[in-house]
C-alpha cells in the first residue's frame, strides 16, 4: 500500500510541477515579446524628446506634451530594466546561491510528501508574482503605444521650430554637462521673462522659485540667465545673497552683488534681471523697502527672480511661484545609471545593473549623493564592490532610522550632521558636519581628498579636514565640498555634541 501511495504522490507531483513549468515558459515568452515592443516604442519616444530638445520651443502646450513624453520616457525605461534585470537581482546580492540550496533540500528523500506542497505553492506564488508584474507591464505598453500614437500632431509642428546648434555628444558626457530633467521649468521661466508686461505704477514683475537645499534652484537660474534670448532681453543681470540684503536699499546693493551680464547697449529699454538667492525666509519690512527701492531705480520692464527654501516667499511674487522638487523614481534611475556606467552599456553588466538599482533606491533622490556613489562605482566596475557599496547604504540609511527617525539625506537638507558609511574595515567614527558649495574656488584651495577616498577606506586617519565630493560641470559649476571628523569618540556622543550645540545657536 505504501509504494502505491508514494507512486500517486510522485505522478501528481510531476503532472502539477509539468502544468506549473509550461504555463511558466508560456508566460515567458509573451513576456519577451512585450519587452521587445516595450523597447521598440521606447526608441520612438526617446528619438522624439531628442529632437525636441535640440529646438526652441516657445508653445506652452508643446512643452507640457514634451514634459509628458519625457515622464513616460523616465517610467518606461525604469519598467523596462526592473524586466530586464530582474532575475540577477538575487545572484548579485548575494541570494541565489542560498535559494538553491534550499531548493534542493525540498527535494530531498527524506522529505518528498512533506515538501511537495511546499515546493507546488512556491511555484503558484511565482506565477502569481508574474502575473502581477505582467499586468504592470500591459498597463505600461498601452499607456505609452497610446502616447506615441496621440503625438503625430506634435512630431508635425515641432519642424517648425527652430534648432538649437550643438556638437554630437556621447550620452554620458552629454548628461555630465547639461542640466538634466529641467527643460520644463526652464521655458516657465524663460517665459516669465520674456514677456514685457505693460508697466502698472512702475511695479516689477517678481518671481519666487522655492525648492529644497541642493535641488537645483542656483543651476536652473543659472542656465536660463545664459540664455542669449535672456541676455539681448536685459542690459544687466546681477545676482545678491541673502547675507547682502541687510539695508534693504538696492542702491547700496549695487556694489555687493555679482554682475553677470552686463551690455547697456544690447536693449534700448535699458531693462534689468535681479536674482536674489535666500536661504530662508525675508521678513516683510526688509522685502518693502527693498522692492521700492528697486521699482524707483529700475526701468518698468526689469525682473526679479527670488530663490528660497521657504515656501512663505510665495506671497512676495507677481506671478505663480515656482516649486522645484527633487526627481521622480524612475527618472532619478535614469540619471544615475547615465552617471555610473558612463560610456559602458549597462546592459553588458546586468548584475551591477540589478545592483544598481537597488543601490538608487537608498539614496533618496539626492543629486549630490548620485554623482558622488557614481563616480566611487564607476571605477571599480566589480560584482563585489558594488555588492559591498549597496550593503554600506543599507546600514547607512537604517541606522539613522532608527537612531533618529529620519534619512540621513534629510538630515543633511537641515544642515544637520550625520555619521557616514564606509568600507574600511575600522572602529574609527566618520561623522559628516556639512556640506557646502563654493563657486568656482582656486584650485590651490580645493582639498586633495575627495568624499569617494573616505567611503572607499582609502583614507581614515583621525582628525578634522574637508574633502571634495563633486566637481559639477555645469553652471554655476560649484565644487561641492564636505567637513569630516574621524575619531574612536562613540557616534552617538559626537552626533549629540553637535546637535547640542546647534540647539543653543
Amino acid at each position: 500500500m505504501e509504494p502505491l501511495l508514494s507512486a500517486i504522490v510522485g505522478d501528481l507531483v510531476s503532472r502539477a510541477l509539468s502544468m506549473v513549468t509550461q504555463r511558466y515558459l508560456q508566460s515567458k515568452g509573451a513576456e519577451e515579446e512585450k519587452l521587445q515592443r516595450l523597447r521598440a516604442v521606447l526608441l520612438r519616444i526617446d528619438a522624439t524628446v531628442e529632437e525636441a530638445e535640440g529646438r526652441h520651443i516657445t508653445n506652452q502646450a508643446m512643452l507640457q506634451q514634451l514634459q509628458m513624453l519625457r515622464r513616460g520616457m523616465y517610467r518606461g525605461y525604469y519598467t523596462l530594466d526592473t524586466f530586464r534585470y530582474r532575475e540577477h537581482r538575487d545572484e548579485a546580492d548575494g541570494k541565489a546561491s542560498t535559494r538553491r540550496s534550499l531548493a534542493l533540500s525540498r527535494f530531498s528523500p527524506s522529505s518528498s510528501r512533506r515538501t511537495s506542497s511546499s515546493v507546488c505553492d512556491a511555484q503558484r506564488m511565482d506565477l502569481v508574482l508574474d502575473a502581477g508584474s505582467c499586468n504592470n507591464l500591459d498597463k505600461m505598453l498601452s499607456s505609452l503605444e497610446r502616447m506615441i500614437g496621440d503625438m503625430q500632431e506634435f512630431v508635425m509642428f515641432l519642424g517648425s521650430y527652430p534648432r538649437i546648434s550643438q556638437q554630437p555628444y556621447d550620452a554620458y558626457l552629454f548628461h555630465d554637462q547639461v542640466m538634466f530633467g529641467r527643460q520644463m521649468e526652464k521655458e516657465t521661466i524663460l517665459s516669465f521673462l520674456l514677456c514685457r508686461e505693460a508697466a502698472r505704477n512702475g511695479s516689477l514683475g517678481v518671481l519666487p522659485i522655492i525648492g529644497p537645499a541642493r535641488v537645483g534652484k542656483s543651476t536652473l537660474v543659472e542656465h536660463v540667465c545664459l540664455d542669449e534670448r535672456v541676455r539681448r532681453r536685459f542690459s544687466s543681470i546681477v545676482f545678491f545673497s541673502g547675507n547682502d540684503l541687510n539695508g534693504g536699499n538696492l542702491a547700496t546693493l549695487k556694489g555687493s552683488g555679482v554682475i553677470k551680464h552686463q551690455n547697456l547697449a544690447s536693449t534700448p529699454h535699458g531693462d534689468s534681471l535681479a536674482v536674489i538667492e535666500l536661504a530662508g525666509d525675508m521678513d516683510e519690512e526688509t522685502w518693502r523697502g527693498l522692492y521700492t527701492s528697486a521699482a524707483s531705480h529700475l526701468t518698468p520692464g526689469s525682473k526679479i527672480i527670488l530663490t528660497s527654501r521657504s515656501e512663505k516667499i510665495a506671497s512676495l511674487g507677481t506671478a505663480q511661484s515656482l516649486v522645484l522638487k527633487f526627481l521622480s523614481q524612475e527618472a532619478y534611475w535614469y540619471f544615475f545609471k547615465t552617471a555610473a556606467f558612463g560610456s559602458t552599456d549597462p546592459g553588458e553588466h546586468p548584475n551591477l545593473a540589478a545592483l544598481g538599482m537597488e543601490i538608487v533606491v537608498h539614496m533618496n533622490r539626492s543629486f549630490v549623493a548620485a554623482n558622488t556613489v557614481a563616480s566611487l562605482l564607476r571605477t571599480n566596475l566589480d560584482t563585489r564592490f558594488w555588492r559591498r557599496v549597496l550593503r554600506c547604504l543599507r546600514d547607512f540609511a537604517s541606522k539613522h532610522l532608527s537612531m533618529f527617525g529620519e534619512h540621513p539625506t534629510n538630515l543633511l537638507q537641515k544642515d544637520q550632521p550625520v555619521y557616514m558609511w564606509t568600507m574600511a574595515k575600522t572602529s574609527n567614527v566618520v561623522v559628516m558636519r556639512d556640506i557646502y558649495h563654493e563657486p568656482s574656488p582656486k584650485i590651490s584651495e580645493v582639498p586633495r581628498i575627495t568624499t569617494q577616498d573616505v567611503l572607499s577606506g582609502r583614507v581614515m586617519s583621525e582628525g578634522t579636514f574637508q574633502a571634495v565630493a563633486w566637481r559639477s560641470r555645469i553652471p554655476p559649476c560649484y565644487t561641492y565640498l564636505v567637513s569630516f571628523i574621524v575619531s574612536r569618540t562613540d557616534k552617538h556622543a559626537v552626533l549629540g555634541k553637535k546637535r547640542s550645540r546647534q540647539e543653543r545657536i
